[in-house]
């Protein structure tokens, strides 16, 4: 049986988490499941939190995060040379990209219930993606990274104030639409020299590149939909040369996956990667900043144990082949 720890960012949507967390405790109370909790006080306290609960003692552990996807980023972070711990999430922030990808449910309650049917599972391992700087700091994200164009929105969101206004009216994932509009006409696009797996790219009036774990980011657009968390690849997007008119409609399309069929998005599937460009371009992990080009990421194959109703890579692909042998 692991020891379950609850890291709660009371401050996520507005303040509303810690009413979410009222709701989780009282049924944690109800159902007289032991647990600790520890609340963040300031940014990246989680990622700190979680490193002194896995230095805690040697035994099994379950750490569950309350709050949005920097607290889940910021936990990674803590804990991704720790094999004994496991991850859960409750969403509690505006975006919940991940919980979207993992298929927890939005309903906190609803996710506490699933969490807890989980944790007597085993876990899901999956891939864990590192962004290596230029001056030599890394980064570990579980969802996406990006360079360019959505990671300076990711930087005017995590900056504005708007996001806290609009999540009073639980209108919070617009912000990212606002941005979009604000930043379209002022972005000068850039070339980018891409290398996948060794295999050299060089795009023109780039306007970003993404590389994903799974499938969504920014508050619900299906960036990669057909990402796998625990399949050891990167999917990687590259939107270029395309006029800011049409960045709109694939803007547009992304929510449902769509926008690879313009032929400005080109899909690419790898493990190492390098990006650099001729100016430093604005860089985010999970929605958060964290510096600037030039970079390279590594994947790390199922370096986590995390909580979710995804079925394995492998059932899904033996469904599949049971399913071919009766066509």
């Amino acid at each position: 049986m692991k020891h379950i720890y609850f890291i709660v960012n009371p401050k996520a949507r507005n303040g509303y988490c810690l009413k979410i967390w009222e709701g989780i405790e009282s049924q944690l109370k109800i159902e007289q499941i032991s647990y600790l909790a520890f609340f963040t006080e300031y940014p990246g306290h989680a990622k700190k939190l979680a490193s002194q609960i896995a230095l805690h003692n040697q035994e099994q552990k379950l750490i569950i995060a309350v709050g949005g996807d920097g607290t889940m980023h910021e936990m990674i972070n803590g804990i991704i040379n720790d094999k004994r711990i496991t991850l859960g999430f409750i969403p509690g922030g505006s975006g919940n990209d991940f919980s979207r990808g993992f298929q927890i449910p939005t309903d906190h309650l609803q996710a506490l219930k699933v969490i807890l049917r989980l944790m007597k599972q085993e876990s899901l391992p999956i891939d864990i993606g590192k962004v290596k700087m230029d001056d030599g700091k890394e980064h570990f994200f579980i969802n996406n990274m990006g360079v360019g164009f959505d990671a300076i929105i990711s930087h005017e969101v995590n900056q504005s104030r708007m996001k806290a206004l609009l999540n009073k009216f639980s209108l919070g994932r617009l912000v990212y639409v606002y941005f979009l509009l604000k930043k379209l006409f002022t972005y000068k696009t850039t070339t980018i020299n891409l290398s996948i797996d060794g295999k050299k790219h060089i795009f023109e009036q780039t306007w970003f590149v993404t590389v994903s774990n799974q499938a969504y980011y920014g508050g619900g657009m299906k960036i990669a939909p057909h990402a796998e968390p625990d399949d050891g690849l990167f999917d990687i997007t590259v939107v270029h040369q395309l006029s800011r008119l049409k960045l709109l409609l694939v803007f547009i399309s992304v929510f449902w996956g769509k926008h690879i069929h313009f032929k400005e998005v080109k899909t690419f599937k790898g493990r190492v990667i390098s990006i650099q460009s001729p100016n430093s371009l604005y860089v985010h992990a999970d929605g958060e900043n964290i510096g600037f080009t030039p970079l390279s990421i590594h994947l790390k194959p199922r370096a986590l144990g995390v909580l979710t109703r995804r079925r394995r890579k492998e059932e899904i692909d033996l469904k599949g082949r049971d399913s071919n042998d009766f066509c």
